[in-house]
């Protein structure tokens, strides 16, 4: 591309020079990407937040090229195709995940095989809310924990984006859920359909709950410790943060792992159709724009979330708005024990 050209169509994007705190985030113009083979590049129009985006900003993994874009979760239209891409076509509304970042932008490119087509009855933010939360609870349950219909899950976190999707993808499979969590957070995970819910601050989980066929642990250290307590001989604990002890999972007779999620497009078009179809609901608890992307991630940092943060790509007098309440009182009501 000629260089004065590109220079005309810089984007604005997000990015880091140095890892820190919400201080180290930049909102700067960046010359636009380009698609290389087997690329597609998609204009952006929403940008899912995960704790992944601040763990990155704050340098807690292996060295990483600066700058950086942040942001891995989107939704947007196919701007261009590289070389060798034929599934997709320039317009089409898409949504997908790039491992690479470069979400919290104008402009994104992403590997082909990360894309789905975008459903026409799921809109951008929630599409943006959906990749690597959706696909981390899919693979949790059904690739790692092997749930079965009938079995008993205890969900660690179930009120965050993972827990969110991780509570209605095992209700659909005929699972029977229980869920930790207190105050607002217990009215969100009974709107969602839980069955029975353990305030953990009025009673320890492990005094409420025995046998339970299946922990998901999206939360790491003294919960998971304790939840050694709670599973049956045979049982499986799986943990989305830190990787469980094998010597006391071979005591308590019991399989214990960490996972990592694994893209898939076939399961993110799954994702899509299951939200279109009304089968699952993205919750989404605040929304900002692009340029209050420090606040957004110090809001999720918090670690009260209730669903998902979303980015929108908009102008900069966008204001700040929260998920309307009328929205979250779509979720089904359903009957619950709480605890």
């Amino acid at each position: 591309m000629n260089a004065i050209l590109q220079e005309s169509r810089r984007v604005k994007a997000v990015r880091i020079h140095s890892f820190g705190g919400p201080e180290a985030l930049c909102y700067e113009d960046v010359l636009p990407p380009e698609p290389g083979t087997g690329e597609v590049l998609v204009r952006v129009h929403a940008a899912g937040v995960n704790p992944l985006d601040w763990k990155v900003r704050e340098g807690q993994f292996e060295p990483l090229p600066l700058p950086r874009t942040l942001g891995t979760d989107f939704s947007g239209v196919v701007e261009d195709l590289g070389p060798g891409v034929t599934e997709f076509f320039v317009g089409q509304p898409v949504f997908g995940y790039s491992g690479f970042g470069g979400a919290f932008a104008e402009l994104i490119v992403a590997p082909s095989a990360y894309l789905a087509p975008k459903p026409p009855s799921v809109d951008d933010i929630q599409a943006a809310a959906t990749p690597l939360a959706a696909l981390t609870a899919w693979q949790a349950l059904f690739e790692y924990a092997g749930l079965r219909s009938g079995q008993k899950i205890l969900i660690h976190g179930g009120a965050g984006g993972v827990g969110m999707f991780a509570v209605q993808l095992a209700l659909r499979h005929g699972a029977f859920v229980i869920a930790t969590g207190t105050g607002r957070s217990l009215s969100f995970l009974g709107r969602l359909g839980t069955q029975q819910l353990i305030d953990h601050k009025a009673v320890r989980f492990e005094d409420a709950v025995k046998g339970v066929d299946v922990v998901l642990d999206l939360i790491g250290g003294e919960t998971q410790a304790r939840s050694w307590n709670v599973l049956k001989t045979g049982g499986r604990l799986v943990s989305t943060v830190s990787t469980p002890s094998q010597d006391r999972s071979l005591v308590c007779g019991v399989r214990a792992m960490k996972m990592q999620t694994q893209m898939s497009a076939d399961q993110l078009s799954l994702m899509g159709d299951l939200i279109a179809s009304g089968e699952i609901q993205v919750m989404v608890d605040k929304v900002f724009p692009l340029y209050r992307a420090p606040e957004a991630l110090e809001w999720s940092r918090g670690g009260h979330v209730h669903g998902k943060i979303v980015l929108t790509v908009h102008n900069p007098d966008d204001c700040h708005m929260e998920f309307p309440q009328a929205e979250v009182e779509k979720i089904r009501p359903e009957s619950m024990l709480l605890v």
